[in-house]
């Protein structure tokens, strides 16, 4: 398992979502991507994503209108 990181900040929908699937698809199921972006809705655009495609959300984090999303990558369906 690894971490990598993704700097999704300044994107606007549905670009996070979007740069965040394209990163998955380079990773292996068990490695963690650190999300970190500044548009609110990724709140929600994000989780929904992951769990439509058999991802799961470790933790969610906001500091300086920053969120960071943890995503543990699993078996895309």
């Amino acid at each position: 398992m690894s971490t990598y990181q993704l700097d999704a900040r300044r994107l606007l929908c549905p670009m996070p979502v979007i740069r965040t699937q394209d990163r998955v698809k380079q990773l292996q199921p068990g490695d963690i991507l650190e999300v970190t972006c500044t548009d609110p809705g990724v709140k929600n655009d994000i989780p929904a994503w992951c769990r439509i495609n058999g991802h799961q959300i470790q933790k969610i984090e906001e500091q300086d209108n920053e969120i960071t999303l943890s995503v543990l990558v699993g078996k895309e369906t």
